[in-house]
């Protein structure tokens, strides 16, 4: 990955919506040369999607919470990990250091949502022996793009 792939990178997480005619402009590339190097890095994975970032309150999702989770055997690690990604409310799921063996950022709709998603979906997955749930009470900033440096080629 050279400096113009990371160009492209930074451009296109500020800018989802730009044109190859766009990207080609800003990095110095014919359009087609932009179009071949934002295909090469969605086949090597350095792209890999394309989404909107969308208002959480807008679509009635308004609390956040960080969710630990700590899992009683390894055994059961693959269960909770195939179940908890398909839960849609689960945004984000880290297998982390220290007591806790997960941590899950999640999105709901209220605290009796949460609960729910909780008691009803996520201690009840075989192997969850606890939880500890943190609610946010703002974002300052969420979603940011990933800050990558265009100093040196690789």
């Amino acid at each position: 990955m050279d400096n113009i792939d990371r160009n492209i990178i930074n451009l296109v997480q500020a800018f989802g919506r730009a044109t190859n005619a766009e990207i080609a402009g800003a990095c110095g590339l014919s359009v087609s040369a932009a179009n071949d190097r934002l295909k090469r890095l969605q086949e090597r994975g350095a792209i890999t999607g394309w989404s909107a970032r969308v208002d959480p309150d807008a679509v009635d999702l308004g609390l956040l919470a960080f969710i630990f989770v700590e899992i009683d055997h390894t055994g059961h690690n693959e269960r909770f990990i195939a179940a908890a990604t398909l839960m849609p409310e689960v945004l984000e799921l880290h297998h982390v250091t220290g007591e806790w063996s997960y941590l899950l950022k999640v999105r709901a709709r209220d605290t009796k949502a949460l609960e729910t998603l909780i008691t009803g979906r996520l201690k009840a997955l075989p192997g969850v022996a606890r939880s500890h749930t943190h609610i946010a009470l703002s974002s300052a900033k969420d979603n940011g793009p990933l800050p990558v440096d265009v100093s040196g080629d690789d």
